[in-house]
């Protein structure tokens, strides 16, 4: 299969708000795949690479060789170009690399540099999540869609089930939860008070403390542990401590579900950016690691996840002794849910999870069992820059530079957003931005006059090398544009650094 057949794919999803005009374009896709293509064609569609790092990045693709005229490329030309990539490492790599991306940059077409541009830096906005993919792919092979997702929960990645599909329903079936191979994670959507929560579930709920650490999946059988992150990383050895209290635990064999978090000399969670930055390497002095388990998918021989949550959870508490369980409420009443999850706050916790007891486990996709409640913060920021869209968004300015005031009056970068915009909002920055653009529009990337203030919605700042000020918000989101507010009356920098943990 050419590229230019995910590409134009790609673009015809991003084009259209149907979500069956989204699925009939994939599973049209889908079913002209030949069967060892079938991996990379079902990745690409969903926007990713197979490959979790190749080196490359915005800085790296902001000049790009002139375009071939006509397509030429194959799904497996760029798989394994991505693929050479991913493996070049020591003295000269930087160069090779660049020589490798030069030679599968100048033989894409100009929508397909676009594209691949997009798919590196994780920027492919067409619409095509991995449930739609799923979808997708249980229409195009003829398979009832609730085979294609437990397949894919149970394997970890739509990718590793996407040949079973053409296989038929019974091939799906027999992909089952195997002790040692991580399965996707179950994913809370959001609400914004806890009374909005429950409301949504009904009567009763587990109210469970919302831990701001990361992810982990953990796997025991026999003496054998095995510790994989949100996106099934195997991070054993960078956990010794995690991996030794569940060697610990009175069970032969055992998968359990999350957080691993550092906590500071008073017993409280330190900065998310010290827990990702500890669990990054083998090991960080004077900082320990420690888990809390709020979820148990398998026991000794039993598969738990049809089981309700209460049920799963009597056998967590059994298992799992309770300093590694995050405290919890279940209760029918919203007031005493509200102040327990005021208590958390209080506790330097992130936010709670309201849960529906009766319900199993529903993983890969954010469903209706798991909402999350955090509090909200905003910021009045400046624009500083604004980046063209690709996919559904190209034509439009999309991906703003966002600046925060520094002590002689400058603006200071600190991140940037393209989330939280209507069709609206882009037309509007686009003609806005254009208005105030420094040295013209015709690059990606965009330089305006700092005169426009955005309100921004975050949910925490974090210390960050990667840009001027030194921190970075955490999943920024445009609120509004604020006409009323002047530059010199956006926040500073140092109140954007007092929201540091």
């Amino acid at each position: 299969m050419l590229l230019a057949d995910i590409v134009s794919t790609s673009n015809a999803v991003a084009a259209t708000r149907s979500r069956k005009a989204k699925v009939a374009a994939l599973a049209e896709c889908l079913s002209a795949a030949a069967r060892n293509e079938l991996p990379v064609v079902t990745a690409y569609l969903s926007g990713t690479l197979l490959q979790r790092r190749t080196g490359l990045g915005w800085r790296s693709l902001s000049a790009l060789p002139s375009p071939a005229a006509e397509p030429s490329l194959t799904v497996g030309d760029v798989h394994e170009a991505f693929e050479r990539m991913s493996r070049v490492a020591g003295a000269g790599s930087h160069v090779e690399r660049a020589r490798e991306a030069d030679a599968l940059f100048g033989a894409a077409t100009e929508a397909e540099q676009a594209w691949l541009r997009g798919v590196v830096t994780g920027e492919v906005r067409q619409g095509a999540l991995d449930s739609l993919v799923q979808e997708a792919l249980a229409a195009a092979a003829e398979v009832p869609l609730p085979a294609v997702r437990r397949a894919a929960m149970l394997a970890g990645s739509t990718v590793v089930v996407a040949g079973l599909a053409f296989d038929g329903e019974e091939a799906l079936a027999d992909v089952g939860l195997v002790v040692g191979r991580p399965v996707l994670p179950m994913l809370a959507s959001s609400a914004g008070s806890v009374e909005e929560a429950m409301a949504k579930l009904g009567e009763p709920v587990l109210v469970d403390t919302k831990l701001d650490g990361i992810r982990i999946q953990a796997h025991k059988s026999g003496s054998e542990v095995r510790i994989a992150t949100r996106t099934l990383e195997d991070i054993t050895a960078r956990l010794p401590e995690v991996a030794e209290i569940v060697a610990s635990l009175p069970a032969e064999t055992l998968v359990l579900d999350g957080e691993a978090m550092t906590l500071g000399p008073d017993g409280r969670p330190r900065p998310f950016q010290e827990t990702a930055s500890r669990t990054a390497t083998r090991s960080a002095p004077g900082s320990v690691v420690v888990p809390y388990f709020f979820d148990i998918l398998h026991v000794d021989g039993r598969d738990l996840i049809d089981l309700a949550l209460d049920q799963r959870l009597a056998e967590l508490d059994r298992v799992v002794p309770e300093q590694h369980r995050p405290p919890h409420l279940v209760t029918v009443d919203t007031e005493e849910a509200e102040r327990f999850a005021t208590d958390v706050l209080a506790a330097g916790h992130e936010g709670v999870v309201v849960k529906g007891v009766g319900l199993p486990w529903e993983a890969g996709r954010r469903g209706a069992g798991w909402i999350k409640v955090k509090p909200v913060h905003t910021l009045d920021l400046v624009v500083i820059g604004i980046e063209w869209g690709s996919g559904r968004r190209k034509g439009w300015l999309s991906n703003i530079h966002l600046g925060a005031r520094g002590a002689g009056g400058e603006f200071v970068m600190i991140g940037k957003t393209f989330k939280g915009m209507t069709d609206q909002m882009l037309a509007w920055q686009t003609e806005r931005f254009t208005e105030l653009a420094i040295g013209g529009t015709d690059g990606w990337q965009v330089t305006v006059r700092p005169e426009q203030v955005v309100e921004i919605a975050f949910d925490g700042v974090q210390r960050s090398t990667r840009y001027p000020g030194g921190v970075a918000l955490r999943f920024a989101r445009v609120v509004r544009y604020r006409d009323d507010k002047r530059p010199e009356e956006a926040d500073t920098i140092e109140a954007v650094r007092s929201h540091l943990p």
